[in-house]
């Protein structure tokens, strides 16, 4: 391999926006999406035959997606508006021509209100409240105060109407599960909130996207039988059943709301649906009266909406930039039909590698059984077209998801692409603990944070290395969050694998943590490592900063200065502790960012810090 100048930039990274939660008019000849650039979002429509766009919100703005953030708005049944939630926690109704807004009565500017539903018949909407209520107010000015449906539950997420407009479900768990352990879909008439009925779910199921077929069933994604499928009930809940069962996830962990990765056809005799395979997507149709399932196109997708004969997603690959598409389902070829692109343009130039699907023998932990899990660990690796070094084979960059129950699919990455473009390989583990291999294999991380995931990414890393991937004295291991926990980890309990290591707002002290996270996290590691003070001892061994004198190779922390997940206290804490130790530790907090980035400028400064750091701790050492 020979190196060459980079045709990826940081401003091409920095300065796409990020596009999604696509819902179709209800006459379907419009596409409404939420459209977020360096910090601020904006509600757009564009025709679904494609067309210009009409950006409609005024102040205040909708928050912008990404992170936590989901279920913005939703479209009243006339079309000529949508209701949208805003920065300043209330709800909002914005014609769909532009113009002011106004708030919604009854939805206070300190409440929180998110994922706004809008009721079949256009009277109500249905919306949470700091995502732990479930509340339904008139969009009549002069309407009566919010009624609450929810009852004891700590979290609730996504409510939805039935048909006739009678009925609200919504998804609701209570700690210390989050939402891909155990939880509920619930299911309450509006003029009887008591008569609430738990239509599936349970402490030790997985449940989320709750969705009215047109015939007023009432379907929803449920991991009850292993792997998360598309399920079924009738229109009072009763019977849940499979609907279409098989071993591949038919959605992500629902970290926020307004996930959409199914959708019924008008007509109720189809349903589309969206399938993870082995981290690679395909978007599929299940026919109901014959249980055929065609194929629509390859990629991953999300965020799904069908409309008369269009269905809308959001779809991205590693060769596809991210991007709001229209399939015509009435014809045999149905498209995709582009209508919005998040991404700059001049990725394609840079001839991106798709990743392969690659395994290694699954590592034994002591104390911990992982028989669920199966004998093998799962990632993807990607190749460049050449060597950062001009030689082969290139370094290798390990880059970490978040969660740590998460996943990171073969969705469009503007890091990535820079990276392969620069002649880094990069490996994506997805540890014993991830998401997307079914129930057993996410729940493994049981008591184990801190350890499985530090073992299996090492094996992979040590895998990269025998089987030829990389130069075995130039890997990195790189994460943000949970993955940056986990990189810490690696530099202290297997250095010999590690030239340097880039923590992105990682994880430093569990004890901490505990103490400080934000509340839809805070009792996570009760799950994940155990519940205090029995696990004390576990807190302290799998803390990054209990084992700080261990790190010898070169690091970089990243850290938002507002970060409420992460707090910024726990990178200070690691970085002056190797300070006072003499090791080679670089600390920078990007002020006004929280968990991760959202401005152009944090972005750009991010990758010209870490292209630096690794050109001078790597790239030019002598192996």
């Amino acid at each position: 391999m020979t190196s060459r100048e980079p045709r990826i930039t940081a401003a091409m990274v920095a300065r796409g926006r990020a596009i999604g939660e696509p819902r179709l008019s209800p006459d379907g000849d419009r596409v409404a999406f939420v459209s977020a650039l360096d910090g601020r979002a904006s509600i757009v429509v564009v025709p679904v035959s494609g067309g210009a766009e009409l950006t409609v919100t005024s102040d205040p703005p909708p928050p912008a997606i990404g992170g936590y953030d989901g279920g913005v708005f939703d479209w009243t049944p006339d079309g000529r508006s949508v209701v949208h939630a805003g920065v300043d926690g209330a709800l909002h109704v914005a014609s769909a021509d532009g113009g002011p807004s106004r708030p919604v009565v009854g939805a206070p500017g300190s409440s929180g209100a998110a994922a706004p539903a809008v009721s079949p018949d256009g009277a109500l909407v249905a919306y949470t409240v700091d995502a732990q209520h479930v509340a339904v107010a008139s969009l009549d000015a002069d309407g009566p105060w919010p009624v609450r449906l929810s009852s004891t539950a700590d979290f609730c997420f996504d409510p939805v109407w039935s048909p006739d407009s009678r009925m609200v479900a919504w998804h609701e768990w209570d700690v210390p599960n989050m939402p891909w352990d155990g939880g509920r879909i619930v299911l309450a008439p509006v003029d009887d909130p008591a008569a609430r009925v738990v239509v599936a779910g349970g402490d030790d199921v997985s449940v989320q996207q709750p969705r009215f077929a047109p015939d007023g069933s009432l379907s929803f994604l449920c991991d009850a039988d292993g792997w998360l499928n598309l399920w079924v009930a009738g229109p009072a809940g009763a019977s849940a059943r499979p609907l279409l069962k098989e071993e591949a996830e038919h959605g992500d962990p629902a970290w926020g709301q307004g996930h959409r990765s199914f959708a019924w056809s008008p007509d109720g005799r189809r349903v589309a649906f969206c399938r993870n395979e082995g981290g690679f997507g395909r978007l599929a149709v299940l026919e109901l009266a014959t249980g055929d399932v065609r194929d629509i196109a390859k990629g991953v997708h999300g965020a799904l909406a069908w409309v008369g004969t269009f269905l809308v997603a959001i779809r991205s690959g590693a060769r596809t930039p991210t991007e709001l598409v229209a399939y015509d389902l009435k014809t045999s070829t149905p498209g995709p039909v582009v209508l919005a692109r998040g991404p700059v343009a001049g990725f394609e130039a840079a001839d991106l590698p798709e990743p392969e699907l690659v395994e290694w023998p699954a590592p034994p932990v002591d104390g911990l059984d992982l028989a669920d899990a199966g004998p093998v660990v799962h990632g993807r690796l990607y190749r460049p077209r050449h060597s950062a070094t001009g030689t082969d084979p290139p370094p290798l960059i390990a880059s970490i998801h978040g969660g740590p129950n998460g996943q990171a699919p073969v969705a469009f990455n503007g890091r990535i692409a820079y990276w392969l473009d620069r002649g880094w390989a990069v490996l994506v583990p997805d540890y014993r603990g991830s998401t997307g291999w079914g129930r057993g294999y996410a729940q493994a991380l049981r008591g184990g944070w801190g350890v499985v995931d530090t073992e299996d990414v090492a094996a992979g890393m040590r895998a990269a290395a025998e089987r030829g991937w990389c130069d075995p004295k130039r890997m990195v291991p790189m994460g943000g969050s949970a993955g940056g926990f986990t990189v810490l980890n690696l530099l202290a309990h297997h250095p010999e694998l590690c030239a340097a290591g880039v923590d992105l707002y990682g994880v430093t002290d569990l004890f901490d943590l505990a103490e400080t996270t934000h509340r839809f996290e805070a009792h996570y590691l009760d799950t994940v490592v155990g519940p205090l003070p029995d696990a004390a001892a576990r807190y302290r061994a799998n803390s990054p900063i209990n084992v700080a004198d261990r790190i010898t190779a070169p690091l970089l922390i990243l850290q938002g200065a507002e970060d409420k997940a992460v707090p910024p206290g726990q990178s200070r804490a690691i970085a002056e502790q190797l300070q006072r130790l003499g090791r080679p530790v670089e600390l920078h907090l990007y002020e006004g960012e929280g968990h991760g980035w959202r401005r152009v400028d944090t972005v750009m400064d991010e990758l010209a810090r870490v292209e630096a750091f690794l050109a001078r701790h790597v790239l030019t050492r002598i192996p």
